[in-house]
């Protein structure tokens, strides 16, 4: 084998080596690069030797490592392994090509579409203040012991509001006590209801961590930041899939002249709400080009269907096909039999239902149908967003009760609406389906009328008491009338039976859950339906969207095991006809509740008013907290200031929106003045295939985007092993320009010990990414002036370090790009 050169050079400086050398260390590291181009491809070894040399004395190792084995942790595979996992994070494919104009005009749409959203905001807590919605808190409504937040000292624990006389007058005014860790703090009301914010959190424990002090607020003020970072990326992601779904294009749906004739059909008197509900669908298909993402928020049985039916109608007519979905099979299956009726008069659109209650023949036809476009709408559960279910001509997707589904559905269902018309109904939305659409980047239609004929459901909170159970079914069995009996989980279904069973000998009584055949599923729920049994005992399968007339008392055991959501919907179960209708709600015994089962019962019977599933949904975000509110958990951003603030804050960046753009600069215009152009060792030129076209490649990579040029260097590693210096100092100029082009730097020097950034972004953009920063020597060091980013240094930096400097500097800085509008 022939013995390879040498070739020495420098190892590259990192963050801590560059401050040791301003200490003037005598400590200096070198590596001897063998690189032997006879060596086999696949099972190539690179040898590496590293001489460290301090103070005279010399300390030599040999490190022999196969290709496949970890890269060296050096600083460009620490930038890629941070850009890799904030790619993971989002969906690149999701990522709009906007120029700067088609920005503008996108960021004028959201703000109207933001303002247009904040005026549905009636929420009872969240009061209006100079334009802006605020969610401050009135001191009068704080209890002894509720946590609050204050704007500027952070979090505290009211103690109480007390008359007291200030310093500059005799008469005695109110002030707010508020204890904090290291004492009690005061303060006037009218001052405490213009800084205070009730302290909830999306968790069961409402407890802080721990109380701010007084006497040093930087804590809170990091906390406060933090939280403000992490909105700001929010709105980020929020911008980027509306940008999305503006870009879509598909073309108007005719006005069909059938619509007139088909709307007759409908047997009741549409409320006004309703009827604004019909007006909005009807502009989103026939006015708009870009698809439709409408939630229909309406009370159960307010009318929400018919919105969706007559969707159905105009896309069906226009000869696409439509999918309903829904989270339970007994739900598909009253949907189906409510289409299959409403469309009964029009024989050419077919009608389907794809279910588990199919014989696997049946489901193969129908597949098939749907494929070839045979089947005009198609009703079913979880099982239509399957890989084998294909469309012929997808053009609407309703999805009732989306938050019954799971994780992957949802994911699923969001992959559609970039491609189709979307209308999602619901009750009580989900904290996320709610918050889009209160600011705006979803449309929303509320249908908060009641039909004249409905009257409120009577709901009695109380402890378990066998007596007031048999009481309450012999009254609703007395009138003529079907009894709901709901437990939280299969097991005790049977129990209850026995007791009904003794109770009621006579009359008919059956148990309902998920986990029956099919079959018996199917035909108890068709008795229940026509009246046969009186009395269903069952899970809460029977949450969603089961309408039986007659039946208009529910009673639900174990309360405390159900979430409020599910509460209000299996409560609104009863109460469809002219009835009145009575809920039950026993729980084993209050000692035993949480305090977050307590607020949510609580809030239940507040909210006995028919129309109140948007308020009810508003309350529950309160209670039980976002969940996965942007897809992913955010409870420990909102941990650290509480929602309200956290609200506030998220509603200030949205109406700032554009305050936070920040305008690339294309790679070609960066200017990097450094005079640092090493010689590639000819071992390594003679290793590489054709290395001119490899630099060629490195530079287009570089020109194209940040992932592209990660994914150069990794492909390039994986290929040819760890790169000589003089490459890797090739590659970290390339680096360089690519992030300052897309931090919008346009020039990048150093005069003397000073490092000067010309940059195109604003002052409020530049506090931003510094406040997101991780390194506090780089932050700290960094100066806004004038269009400049400057850094004062201890020393001039020689060529090398002063390369590994900007590196680090702009890696930090660009880390916080996620929080920015890119356009």
């Amino acid at each position: 084998m022939a013995v390879a050169r040498a070739h020495l050079f420098p190892i590259s400086v990192s963050e801590h080596d560059v401050s040791s050398s301003f200490l003037g260390s005598s400590t200096r590291v070198w590596r001897f690069f063998f690189a032997c181009p006879c060596h086999a491809r696949i099972k190539r070894t690179h040898l590496l030797t590293t001489a460290v040399y301090t103070e005279g004395v010399s300390i030599t190792r040999s490190v022999q490592r196969r290709e496949r084995m970890e890269p060296e942790s050096d600083d460009i595979t620490i930038l890629n392994e941070r850009i890799r996992r904030e790619q993971s994070k989002r969906d690149v494919s999701r990522a709009p090509v906007v120029d700067s104009e088609e920005a503008d005009k996108y960021i004028q749409l959201v703000k109207e579409q933001q303002r247009r959203g904040l005026q549905k905001l009636k929420g009872e807590r969240v009061g209006k203040e100079n334009g802006q919605f605020s969610y401050k808190v009135d001191p009068y409504t704080l209890r002894s012991g509720d946590y609050v937040v204050h704007k500027k000292v952070g979090i505290g624990r009211f103690v109480g509001i007390k008359l007291d006389v200030p310093k500059d007058s005799s008469n005695p005014i109110e002030y707010v006590f508020i204890e904090y860790a290291d004492g009690m703090a005061k303060l006037p009301v009218k001052q405490a209801s213009r800084m205070l914010y009730r302290y909830n959190l999306p968790s069961e424990s409402k407890r802080p961590r721990t109380l701010s002090k007084l006497s040093d607020t930087s804590i809170w003020e990091r906390r406060r930041i933090k939280g403000r970072v992490a909105i700001q990326k929010m709105v980020v992601d929020l911008m980027e899939l509306y940008l999305h779904r503006l870009k879509q294009k598909r073309p108007p749906y005719p006005k069909s002249p059938g619509m007139a004739e088909f709307e007759a059909q409908f047997s009741y008197e549409p409320t006004p709400d309703q009827k604004q509900a019909f007006i909005d669908v009807e502009k989103d298909l026939t006015e708009r080009e870009t698809p439709m993402d409408r939630l229909i928020c309406g009370d159960v049985g307010f009318g929400k269907t018919e919105v969706a039916i007559r969707a159905i109608f105009r896309v069906v007519s226009a000869g696409k096909q439509a999918m309903v979905l829904a989270p339970t099979i007994v739900l598909a299956k009253q949907h189906f039999d409510v289409i299959t009726e409403r469309f009964s008069k029009y024989p050419n659109i077919k009608v389907g239902l794809l279910s588990r209650f199919q014989t696997t023949a049946e489901k193969e036809k129908h597949l098939r149908m749907i494929k070839h476009g045979d089947l005009d709408i198609i009703v079913g559960t979880h099982s239509l967003l399957g890989n084998r279910v294909v469309y012929s001509n997808l053009g609407l997707l309703v999805v009732d009760e989306e938050q019954r589904f799971g994780v992957k559905q949802k994911e699923k269902i969001a992959s559609f609406k970039t491609s189709v018309d979307v209308l999602t109904l619901s009750a009580t939305p989900i904290p996320r389906t709610l918050y889009l659409a209160l600011t705006g980047f979803r449309d929303a239609s509320l249908i908060s009328t009641p039909p004249p004929e409905r009257v409120p459901i009577i709901t009695h909170l109380s402890a378990y008491n066998k007596e007031k159970i048999i009481s309450a079914i012999k009254f609703e069995l007395g009138r003529g009338g079907q009894v709901f009996y709901v437990l939280p989980r299969i097991k005790g279904l049977e129990e209850v039976m026995e007791f009904l069973e003794c109770s009621f000998p006579d009359v008919e009584i059956a148990i309902a859950h998920g986990k029956q055949y099919s079959k018996q599923l199917e035909e108890t729920m068709d008795r229940f339906a026509q009246g046969e049994i009186k009395i269903l005992i069952c899970t809460n399968i029977v949450e969603s969207g089961l309408d039986i007339q007659n039946a208009n008392t529910i009673i639900i055991q174990e309360v405390q095991q159900f979430g409020l959501a599910q509460l209000y919907q299996l409560r609104g179960r009863v109460g469809r006809a002219d009835k009145e209708a009575h809920a039950y709600l026993f729980y084993p015994d209050k000692s035993l509740l949480s305090d977050q089962a307590l607020e949510r019962l609580s809030a239940l019977e507040e909210c006995r008013d028919l129309g109140q599933g948007f308020q009810l949904a508003e309350r529950d975000m309160g209670i039980r907290g976002f969940g996965n509110i942007f897809g992913e958990q955010q409870t420990g951003d909102v941990g650290n200031v509480g929602i309200d603030l956290f609200f506030e804050m998220l509603f200030e960046s949205l109406s700032k929106v554009e305050e936070h753009r920040l305008i690339s600069v294309p790679y070609q215009s960066v200017q990097f003045d450094i005079n640092i152009n090493p010689h590639l060792p000819s071992e390594y030129i003679n290793y590489l295939e054709n290395p001119m076209e490899i630099i060629s490649e490195a530079e287009k990579s570089a020109e194209e985007d940040i992932w592209s040029l990660m994914q150069f260097t990794e492909n390039l590693r994986r290929q040819y092993g760890k790169e000589p210096y003089s490459m890797e100092v090739l590659l970290k100029k390339l680096y360089v320009k690519r992030m300052a082009a897309d931090l919008g730097i346009t020039r990048i020097y150093a005069s003397g010990k000073t490092v000067i950034m010309r940059t195109k972004m604003n002052k409020k953009v530049f506090k931003l990414i510094t406040d997101s920063m991780a390194s506090d020597i780089i932050r700290n060091s960094l100066v806004f002036e004038e269009n400049q980013i400057k850094a004062e240094l201890l020393l001039e930096l020689p060529r090398e370090q002063f390369l590994n400097w900007v590196f680090q500097c702009l890696a930090e800085l660009h880390a916080s790009l996620p929080a920015l509008i890119k356009y």
